[in-house]
């Protein structure tokens, strides 16, 4: 068996012209900065920070936010390269399978398709809760949860997601707009907010800044002293006891943070619907990454000088409003209940994007059925997403999806390891391929950023592995009893069409 056969990237560049199978270019590189802020901003930039200060950092977790956003940042540059040579949707699923091989592609492919829904049906149904949350801060009786016996369902996901997945059928430049608009709004509040925390600012707060390091179970609000199973991996192989805060709690902190940086393999996936995107795609990845980094530092900053990490790990589930009320500014939960309700709704419509563009791909190369990769008279797999939608939205109002968050870290780390060992491997297959963008310092500088992902993947819990590997059983599964046999690859369909279709895509930005 060749699984690790290889699509060249002529066949993969001439596949965006196949008719019936092409998607329409009208996103710019502002577009894509503002998709990346729009899923990498929501509920995570009030709460993850308080969370990772109380329980593994301290005031150190600007660090922690530093390193995440570092690793992110580069690993996302990587995918500039691949996306400004290679500008066909699929992300990283792509990209390996142009130069590491097939069954790792589709590993790649089946770990996105699980970390987006996942992160759909998770944001979809906390934009209810934090809508539900929203309407009782101001006073409004109104309830989005419905009781039919012993059913119980949520409409709120239901109603976001299905609003968003309209407007992506209509076309994804006209989801971009209002998305867009929406985002602008929602970084308003932040900087707002932040802002006004400066006032409330105490620089004791910030000391020690680095908390010497402590047993877990001496911090009775830490999920790390829960059991095992929630310790991370590499303490648990290495015996080491469980511990909070000093490096070790900046490490593990930057591990979970790392879900506030997600999002920019999302924007990879748009680089077939980009005008001119050897420039636009790293330069709206490149924008949309910096605004990030600052933004979530600048709220660590103002959670932690606000209040002590002592008073923090107190809270049940703190957050910035939490900070907040510490200080005696209630006035503020509205403010900021309603910029994470802005913020989660944004995020769903990308994920919705992305989800849809891997699941498309893979259809497109036979791995999955072909009929989910046709699209419509507006550029758009119609059937697919509304199908993605269907499915996000179900799941979401009807489970408990909560304990599956991890997942998404570890889903979309283990896409950028891959993705980063790529670089040096194509630049050594084929070197004479245009590159509008190239990552500096290969090969060294990407099998660092593969090492540092590898490491922050590590710092995840045990329980999280395990899922991990029954969901990569699953996919091997469907992998080896379906997708190895349909491949167009393997049947030699790709070569065909190869030249007029490679001529054509080329020429089309």
């Amino acid at each position: 068996m060749q699984i690790f056969r290889t699509k060249s990237v002529e066949q993969t560049i001439a596949e965006t012209g196949e008719e019936g199978r092409t998607l329409k270019r009208n996103l710019t590189w502002w577009d894509l900065s503002i998709m990346g802020v729009a899923v990498a901003v929501g509920a995570g930039i009030f709460s993850v920070g308080a969370q990772a200060a109380a329980f593994h950092a301290g005031p150190a977790v600007i660090i922690s936010f530093l390193i995440a956003g570092v690793v992110c940042g580069a690993a996302v540059m990587c995918y500039a390269e691949f996306a400004s040579m290679i500008p066909v949707a699929g992300s990283a699923y792509t990209f390996t399978y142009t130069t590491v091989g097939e069954v790792v592609a589709w590993i790649i492919g089946w770990d996105l398709i699980l970390e987006m829904m996942m992160a759909g049906s998770v944001i979809s149904k906390y934009w209810g809760v934090y809508l539900d949350d929203f309407f009782h801060l101001m006073g409004w009786g109104v309830d989005t949860n419905l009781t039919f016996g012993s059913f119980h369902i949520d409409i709120a996901p239901i109603i976001i997601v299905a609003f968003f997945t309209t407007l992506l059928v209509f076309g994804t430049k006209i989801g971009a707009r209002v998305d867009g608009a929406m985002t602008v709004l929602k970084i308003a509040i932040v900087l707002f907010v932040v802002v006004v925390g400066f006032f409330y600012v105490k620089m004791s707060n910030f000391t020690p800044f680095i908390p010497p390091s402590q047993p877990a179970d001496s911090l009775p609000g830490s999920s790390v002293a829960a059991d095992v199973l929630n310790q991370p991996l590499w303490q648990w192989a290495t015996g080491m006891v469980p511990s909070v805060y000093g490096v070790p709690g900046i490490l593990s902190g930057a591990a979970l943070v790392f879900f506030a940086f997600l999002g920019f393999d999302v924007v990879a996936t748009a680089s077939e619907e980009t005008v001119n995107p050897h420039r636009n795609v790293p330069l709206g990845i490149g924008v949309g990454m910096g605004l990030i980094i600052v933004m979530y530092m600048l709220v660590a900053f103002v959670t932690t000088g606000m209040v002590s990490y002592k008073e923090l790990a107190k809270q049940d589930s703190p957050s910035l409003a939490t900070a907040f009320e510490l200080v005696g500014a209630n006035w503020a939960a509205k403010i900021i209940s309603f910029g994470i309700v802005l913020g989660l709704a944004t995020v769903v419509m990308v994920l919705l994007l992305g989800l849809t563009r891997i699941v498309f791909a893979m259809s497109r190369d036979g791995l999955l059925p072909r009929g989910l990769s046709k699209t419509g008279k507006h550029g758009t797999p119609v059937a697919l997403q509304i199908g993605v939608g269907v499915v996000v939205a179900l799941v979401a109002a009807c489970f408990d999806i909560g304990v599956l968050a991890d997942m998404v870290n570890i889903g979309t780390l283990s896409a950028f390891t891959l993705v980063a060992i790529s670089i040096p491997i194509m630049r050594a297959r084929r070197p004479e391929l245009p590159r509008a963008f190239k990552m500096p310092g290969n090969p060294w500088v990407p099998i660092l950023i593969a090492v540092a992902n590898l490491w922050l993947m590590l710092n995840l819990s045990v329980l999280t592995w395990l899922r991990f590997v029954v969901w990569l059983v699953i996919g091997f599964a469907i992998y080896f009893g379906y997708g190895y046999w349909h491949a167009r690859l393997g049947k030699g369909a790709l070569t065909e069409t190869l030249s007029e279709e490679t001529d054509k895509a080329i020429n089309t930005d």
